[in-house]
């Protein structure tokens, strides 16, 4: 491939950053050895393309096919791949329409990539691209002219704002900077003084694959003597248009003689169905009824995406899909779908996950759109190029286990047999058991040793059992050790919501549903299942419960794994999983098991001797994401040393817990549960991934895109973890953190579990006896008071 710069002027152009706000090390910026690179875009445009690619991905831009990897058939229009329509670039990340988010869409997405300019009209004439008529909407305008907001009348409405019309391009180009218009993004940078972009500056500057201009008001510029018409046409004359967009059909009509349809073709756009086009004076519902009328003006239509799937607006859950897609294809009209984002509530059918939702859209068997306008690009790309036409029983490209955090926790009630066998058909590797105590010494599976966090014993006849147990945890509880299996069974589950401050809830509609399972029943579930490997033992509370309860939970497990027949050759592999060395070293005394050491305090490094301890009682280690990614304030700050230390010491190393809800994500992975999945796996070079959504996990490990080994397109590389904070102004940048402390041998080493104490179990009431304090990393962990996680979960479960 040939390098469209030489190496000299390549290596002067990229140490400065675009802006000079901040300067970026030169070693951000390097040309792997043996890889040969191309670009997408003209000379003057390379340096600031190249420098958010590397900014925020480990590949340098390479040219790929668009489709390279995915030759499938379509059922498009034409045949061909579903198109991405980036809007305002990648305007989920950077603000709408700036030089950055159109340089990340360009540089993160499929090669055909289309970029959207929402159109504005200046009262010079001059067409500038910003998303909204109301410019205090994705501007700083109203803190630079603040006295020059005007009244008019927009589709008929009164409307106050400052509009285009009303300032010179000059003003708003050295006064007028680009800022995040939607208050749930990041506004971080917002102070990297974004330049407004006229549509002859984002062609010349950024070299575009392909460009869509959405002209949304058109009367509107006309009642100003501002004609959208013209401009159009001139600027037709001088870029090529791939597409033109308009909800006026009046608009489209007019200049459709005067459009070469082999370069651009008209997009009539619809919007909410009870709203009124005001060129024909028709709602956008009965414009729907007469596609064929459609047709005689525009080669395809732009629908919100509930025309095609709707959402039942009471529960969030989808209806069946409408026969629009099929209709405008049968007349020859293209489908495009508008309003995908990453990092908004989707229907429960997705389980939050985005690339799900696209592959509803392409790839159901029945249909698919011609194209989906997105603000986060990268996402529809990897669905369209790795994961469409690519079942859950696809060869595996890579061999990262995953591991069920209760099961498919995400979608049903926890450690209840509805969310095992979702795990289990959603391809699970390892199905995971947290072991509880019942009052008669039965083992059963539960999330907490805690009933109140995953069932309604809080509003059942043991309500009055609530104590505090500070070895435990802080706070009133109803402990599992004091009911029988059989009071425990009656208990209705409820499903867990880590997110409801958020108002994210999980699959409301099987909340309350599922039944909890003994040990026993558990080890019964791989039976038969050739695609599982085995099953994880979570034990916790073991010296508690033989010090206090006269229970010993680790000779429960062993028995009930024997009497399974696990410990036979052939059986299924078997995980002990304990934050407590001294439960794992009884195991190992006594079995032959893999034994994971987990580490559930945030570590930034382990020192030798630590990890010497570790190795004489475990086999791999579980950490959290953030031992991995250090983050602060949602953007991720660094990487630590923490895995490869413990792999070069022949430790495996599982990370959790990966959720499908953007907001459990850091900016720097896109909202985009896939994209933080990949990093993990091809940088981190993570070993198993613990997940409540198993399936989002196991398609990741069998897209296509993986295969490609050096040709992998950008969509499926590792994101460049921490470089989103050298995109930012300095002034920005969220606090640092301070470097999490070390995994000392004194965190890991442990007494021996105590012996039964052979007397009647303690019975602490609240506000009486203190308890023994826990080891560091080990057993009971000092939570937030209970009595709110009661009320959440009773708030939670009324409104549900």
């Amino acid at each position: 491939m040939k390098v469209l710069l030489s190496f000299s002027l390549y290596n002067k152009l990229i140490t400065c950053h675009s802006y000079s706000h901040t300067k970026l090390p030169n070693t951000l910026f390097f040309l792997p050895e043996n890889r040969n690179f191309a670009g997408m875009w003209k000379p003057r445009a390379v340096p600031r393309a190249f420098s958010l690619l590397h900014l925020l991905f480990h590949s340098v831009l390479v040219l790929v096919s668009a489709q390279g990897s995915n030759r499938t058939t379509w059922n498009t229009l034409t045949g061909s791949p579903p198109l991405v329509i980036a809007r305002g670039g990648f305007s989920g990340i950077f603000p709408d329409s700036s030089e950055f988010a159109y340089n990340l869409a360009a540089v993160t997405s499929l090669k055909n990539l289309i970029v959207w300019c929402d159109v504005q009209l200046t009262k010079d004439g001059e067409g500038i691209c910003i998303p909204n008529i109301k410019l205090e909407n994705a501007t700083n305008i109203d803190n630079v002219f603040q006295n020059r907001s005007k009244t008019y009348s927009v589709n008929g409405v009164q409307t106050s704002a400052y509009f285009a019309v009303d300032f010179t391009f000059e003003e708003l180009y050295s006064k007028v900077f680009l800022v995040q218009g939607d208050f749930t993004r990041s506004d971080k940078f917002d102070n990297n003084l974004f330049q407004i972009l006229t549509v002859n500056d984002l062609v010349k500057n950024e070299s575009p694959p392909g460009l869509w201009l959405n002209i949304q008001h058109d009367a509107f510029y006309e009642q100003h003597n501002l004609s959208m018409k013209n401009f159009v046409l001139s600027v037709s004359r001088t870029v090529n248009v791939n597409y033109i967009s308009s909800p006026e059909a009046g608009f489209l009509r007019t200049i459709r003689a005067h459009i070469n349809p082999r370069i651009t073709k008209l997009v009539f756009r619809f919007l909410k169905k009870d709203e009124v086009d005001p060129s024909t004076n028709q709602t956008y519902g009965s414009l729907l009824k007469n596609l064929a009328s459609i047709k005689t003006f525009s080669s395809g239509i732009l629908v919100p995406k509930g025309y095609i799937w709707p959402i039942d607006p009471s529960s969030l859950y989808l209806l069946p899909h409408t026969s629009l897609v099929s209709d405008a294809h049968k007349v020859g009209l293209e489908v495009f779908a508008s309003d995908f984002l990453n990092d908004v509530p989707i229907s429960y059918n997705y389980s939050y996950d985005p690339v799900a939702e696209y592959l509803n859209f392409i790839d159901n068997g029945n249909f698919s759109v011609d194209g989906v306008l997105s603000d986060f690009p990268l996402t529809p790309s990897e669905a369209i190029d790795c994961f469409a036409h690519v079942g859950l029983n696809a060869t595996k490209k890579v061999n990262t286990l995953v591991i069920s955090k209760y099961g498919a926790s995400g979608d049903y009630p926890p450690c209840t047999d509805l969310a095992y066998e979702k795990a289990i058909s959603d391809g699970v590797d390892v199905l995971d058991c947290p072991v509880q105590m019942s009052k008669g010494g039965i083992p059963f599976c539960l999330s907490s040793i805690d009933l109140i966090e995953s069932t309604n014993v809080a509003q059942s006849n043991f309500s009055k059992l609530g104590k505090i147990i500070p070895e435990i945890k802080s706070g009133n509880g109803i402990f599992t050790f004091d009911l029988a299996w059989d009071d425990i069974k009656t208990l209705t589950p409820s499903m867990l919501n880590p997110y409801s401050i958020n108002s994210l809830y999980r699959n409301p509609k099987y909340n309350k549903k599922g039944h909890f399972l003994t040990l026993s029943d558990f080890l019964n579930l791989p039976k038969g299942q050739t695609s599982l490997l085995g099953v994880v033992i979570t034990i916790e509370n073991a010296a508690y419960l033989a010090r206090k309860q006269n229970l010993s939970v680790t000779e429960a497990v062993i028995d009930t794994l024997s009497k399974a027949g696990y410990d036979k050759p052939g059986a299924p592999k078997v995980m002990i999983q304990s934050t407590n060395s001294s439960v794992l070293l009884k195991f190992k005394e006594k079995t032959k098991y893999e034994l994971v050491y987990k580490i559930d305090e945030i570590v930034g490094d382990a020192v030798d001797s630590a990890i010497l301890d570790i190795k004489r009682f475990a086999h791999s280690v579980v950490v959290k994401k953030a031992s991995v990614y250090p983050v602060s304030k949602f953007f991720v700050t660094g990487s630590t040393k923490i895995v490869p230390k413990f792999k070069s010491s022949n430790l495996s190393v599982y990370v959790e817990t990966f959720r499908n809800e953007f907001v459990s994500q850091a900016w720097d992975f896109m909202s985009d549960a896939t994209v933080e999945i990949n990093t993990f796996v091809q940088d981190a070079e993570i070993d198993g991934v613990i997940t409540d959504f198993p399936k989002t996990a196991n398609r990741y490990r069998r897209n296509r895109c993986l295969s490609l080994g050096d040709s992998k397109p950008p969509y499926m590389e590792p994101v460049r973890v921490g470089s989103l904070l050298l995109a930012m102004d300095k002034y920005s940048l969220p606090p640092a953190l301070a470097p999490a402390p070390p995994l000392t041998e004194a965190k890991v080493t442990e007494p021996p579990l105590p012996p039964l104490s052979k007397i009647a179990p303690s019975s602490p009431i609240a506000g009486t006896g203190q308890g023994a304090q826990p080891p560091q990393n080990a057993q009971s962990k000092v939570t937030v008071c209970v009595f709110l996680s009661t009320l959440i979960v009773l708030v939670a479960s009324l409104l549900l």
